[in-house]
C-alpha cells in the first residue's frame, strides 16, 4: 500500500511541475523589459536579526558553563 502512495505522490508532483507555464523569453522585435526590483529587506533582515540573536544566546550560554 505504501508503494502505491509513493507512486501516486510522485505522479502528482510530476504533474504539478509540468503545469508551470514557461516564459519562452521575449519574442523578436519586442522592446527589452526592465527587471523588476525584488524587496529583500523584510524577510532577510528578520532572518539576519534572528541569527545574530541566536548566536549571542549560544555564546552567553557557553561562557556561563
Amino acid at each position: 500500500m505504501l508503494k502505491y502512495c509513493i507512486i501516486g505522490a510522485m505522479l502528482l508532483l510530476a504533474l504539478g511541475a509540468r503545469a508551470q507555464p514557461s516564459s519562452g523569453g521575449p519574442g523578436p522585435g519586442t522592446p527589452p523589459v526592465t527587471p523588476t526590483d525584488v524587496p529583500l529587506d523584510g524577510g532577510a533582515s528578520l532572518l539576519l536579526a534572528s541569527g545574530v540573536a541566536y548566536g549571542l544566546r549560544r555564546l552567553r550560554q557557553r561562557r556561563q558553563r
